[in-house]
């Protein structure tokens, strides 16, 4: 076949172009449905490829037949003459030596066949929809001795297994240790940027608009703080509201009434991490979630191998030291798990020998999530029946990421970062509640007995 030089990509609207132009090291693209994510991502990948003699660029989806429907058969038409699709190694292949290779990642055994890669660049697409341990993994193989870019392309929409982390870093913009904010930059993008999809099907832009509301916001509007099946939806956080309190679930801290109860809940963790937590209650049952040990590495859902000898120890210490649980009588609760002692000690003994005193919780998991709900909702006026101290980091990065079990239509995953649901569970279960009268209820989607009319 004779090969060609001349590349075609058309032309790009705006936010493809600053997609296309950016040089930051870190690029996240989208927001929203039909913003042209998937045009950009090839049309990048080819310019690179072409560019730089020699480039590996690795472009990967959650499975391989969202990349064959998505960008193989496209990329197969639009480089024909000008590479080479290898289809034994899923990989275009350049005359200049550049190579695209197309991966995907749907389980933690997929990772197995990046171990010892090296790329130039790579492409996450739909990032939200891959977990952020993979996310970490692939960035791992961002490395090379050539003068090329070493980059990471992101393109997502809210909601999905990675949505808390794409979130805390290019919408959030809270960083870590180790991370620099000015290597991560948003594009966001919209439908309504892309009008040669609205020229081409004006219908998309109604389909978007007659969504439920969740869905709306999320793909039309590229709003992040609410996506479909987020388990905790009514989980608030919003800074302007710190010091009223209302309409928010995180507050500022006090100093804790003598008067009032102080309680801890507790689930344990070795490989993955332990939650113990101390909540306040005040006079009208209202709870407050103001300190918590939680045992992670800086990789989610990784433990600290603590053994429950030191992590007890750490909570004696902090009992016997922090000013708001000096002196105070503390009532525990704890998953009945941490009483088995038929592989030897129990958890519960090594607690007993800190002076860290539990009662058994009630583990039932529907109801305990119910009361969660419960103590989340809003009243009339704006208050809920659970606060949490703005310094309580662990409970603001795991709850709000939560989603519903694939199986258990009630349930949450457990698949997830859910320990500091779990004890928090097992306190509200310990002091439940009926449930908060709320100014307006959801109207049935179908009216089969024509009670509306009426």
């Amino acid at each position: 076949m004779e090969r060609v030089n001349t590349l075609h990509i058309g032309v790009p609207n705006e936010k493809q172009k600053l997609f296309l132009q950016c040089r930051a090291k870190y690029i996240a693209f989208g927001g929203a449905r039909g913003g042209g994510k998937s045009w950009a991502v090839r049309t990048k990948a080819k310019l690179m490829a072409l560019r730089y003699p020699g480039i590996r660029l690795l472009l990967v989806r959650r499975t391989y037949q969202e990349l064959e429907n998505n960008h193989i058969r496209f990329l197969r038409r639009e480089l024909a003459g000008i590479a080479e699709y290898r289809a034994t190694g899923r990989q275009f292949v350049f005359p200049n030596g550049s190579v695209l290779d197309f991966g995907y990642c749907a389980c933690d055994g997929d990772l197995d066949r990046y171990q010892g890669a090296e790329y130039d660049v790579i492409f996450l697409d739909e990032a939200t929809q891959l977990r952020e341990e993979w996310m970490r993994q692939f960035a791992a193989c961002l490395r090379g001795v050539n003068d090329y870019p070493k980059r990471i392309y992101y393109t997502c929409n809210p909601g999905g297994p990675g949505h808390g982390y794409i979130k805390r870093l290019f919408i959030d913009r809270r960083f870590q240790a180790g991370e620099n904010g000015e290597d991560y930059v948003f594009i966001p993008a919209r439908v309504t940027d892309n009008e040669a999809l609205l020229k081409k099907q004006p219908e998309y832009l109604q389909q978007l608009r007659a969504l439920p509301r969740k869905l709306r916001e999320a793909w039309l509007e590229g709003k992040w703080d609410i996506f479909q099946g987020q388990f905790f939806q009514e989980f608030t956080d919003d800074p302007e509201h710190y010091k009223d309190r209302r309409f928010t679930h995180v507050i500022e801290p006090f100093t804790i009434p003598r008067e009032w109860r102080i309680y801890r809940s507790y689930d344990f963790g070795y490989a993955k991490p332990f939650s113990c937590a101390w909540w306040a209650v005040d006079f009208d049952g209202c709870i407050y979630r103001i300190l918590e040990l939680y045992g992670c590495t800086e990789n989610p859902n990784e433990g600290v191998r603590w053994t429950p000898e030191k992590q007890f120890a750490k909570i004696r210490e902090i009992e016997d030291t922090h000013p708001w649980l000096k002196g105070r009588s503390i009532s525990g609760v704890a998953d009945p798990a941490i009483w088995d002692s038929s592989r030897g000690e129990s958890v519960y003994e090594t607690a007993l020998r800190h002076r860290v005193y539990f009662s058994p919780g009630d583990n039932r998991r529907i109801p305990g999530w119910m009361q969660m709900h419960y103590r989340m909702a809003f009243d009339g006026e704006g208050y809920p029946q659970m606060y949490v101290f703005s310094g309580c980091r662990a409970f603001i990065r795991t709850i709000p990421e939560l989603m519903f079990s694939d199986t258990e239509p009630e349930d949450l995953d457990t698949r997830q970062e859910d320990h500091v649901a779990d004890e928090c569970r097992y306190f509200c279960m310990a002091r439940p509640i009926r449930p908060v009268r709320q100014g307006e209820e959801l109207a049935l989607g179908d009216d089969p007995l024509n009670m509306r009319k009426r």
